[in-house]
């Protein structure tokens, strides 16, 4: 079983896999749907990290939003109908450079 040192490490390499292909634009990734799958996939995997983390990681850093990671992985795996690329694209920009900060400093506190 994978620990919480090798999960972070999971959620930074997706993070990096977003932004191998984020970094080309809104444009591309409207236009290409294999960026699209590419990005989603590794959102997916930000989820599904987040989700294996301890309770005890969990309320240490409780100002990150673990349970909200993990809801839109749920909702990007289970409710693929549903998903909004307008929200996928703003997840991308907004959120994900906050949360590659984040969990760069719990890894130096570890």
């Amino acid at each position: 079983m994978r620990d919480d040192g090798e999960r972070l490490q999971d959620i930074l390499e997706a993070i990096a896999q977003v932004e191998k292909y984020s970094v080309r634009g809104r444009q591309v990734f409207d236009q290409d749907e294999l960026v699209q799958v590419w990005i989603v996939h590794h959102l997916q995997i930000i989820g599904e990290a987040t989700n294996s983390l301890s309770s005890e990681l969990i309320t240490r850093y409780s100002t990150i939003p673990w349970a909200q990671i993990v809801a839109f992985r749920n909702l990007l795996v289970h409710e693929y109908f549903r998903v909004d690329l307008d929200a996928v694209w703003t997840i991308v920009q907004r959120n994900l450079p906050d949360l590659k900060k984040q969990i760069e400093t719990i890894i130096a506190e570890r």
